[in-house]
């Protein structure tokens, strides 16, 4: 059953978990740019967070806009919670609001199993299909890659083939710019799962191997 608050205590929720120091436009490709110190200290302080959260409140945050379910998405990465795998595909597959899908992606590969794969595929393949819109398909073409890589599996070839459906969705309208490098995606994701590893050396064990959300 799904855990819903009433609105002062969600926005509490928000405020402690989402807000502090704008975490949430930091949860990105920008934390591959931070100095040394920076990045420890913002690593530390997500592990600290993705330990103490309680998996009620990010179910909380998974149903609330794109602040909260990209915050949420990386503590569930960090936090190594597992039992998120089939909402964070739901929801990475729904493409319901802007600014999360790269979260969505990044904890997949963090979890890193064959069924993490297998949500990233279905993704790739319901919307490499739709070259009107430019939603999530490189990111998620990254994640494959590096899953691929980790995995020793080649489910990525498919789409990457010269008449593949990466390659129809990069000629259809409109222009695609940038996005033609998956080379470069795959990169992103890698250093931003390392950076999900650095953060959950400062999460306590206990928590990675915490149960699937309760009700109150």
């Amino acid at each position: 059953m799904r855990f819903t608050y009433e609105e002062p205590e969600l926005l509490a929720l928000v405020h402690r978990w989402v807000m502090p120091g704008r975490r949430y436009l930091r949860l990105g490709g920008g934390l591959l740019r931070l100095t040394g110190s920076e990045r420890t200290a913002f690593t530390s302080e997500l592990g600290e967070a993705a330990a103490e959260i309680a998996p009620r409140e990010l179910a909380a945050l998974l149903d609330c806009g794109w602040r909260e379910r990209r915050t949420a998405a990386w503590l569930i990465a960090i936090s190594g919670r597992t039992e998120f795998r089939e909402r964070l595909g739901e929801l990475l597959t729904a493409s319901e609001v802007c600014c999360t899908g790269q979260a969505y992606c990044i904890a997949l590969c963090t979890f890193g199993t064959p069924a993490d794969a297998g949500l990233l595929v279905s993704y790739l393949d319901r919307y490499l299909r739709r070259p009107d819109l430019h939603y999530d398909q490189a990111p998620a073409l990254g994640a494959l890659l590096h899953l691929d890589a980790r995995l020793g599996t080649d489910r990525a070839s498919p789409f990457l083939a010269p008449d593949g459906l990466w390659r129809q969705w990069l000629d259809g309208p409109p222009r695609k710019t940038g996005c033609e490098d998956v080379e470069d995606y795959r990169r992103t994701v890698a250093g931003l799962c390392a950076v999900v590893d650095e953060a959950a050396a400062y999460c306590s064990a206990d928590r990675r191997t915490a149960g699937p959300p309760s009700g109150p």
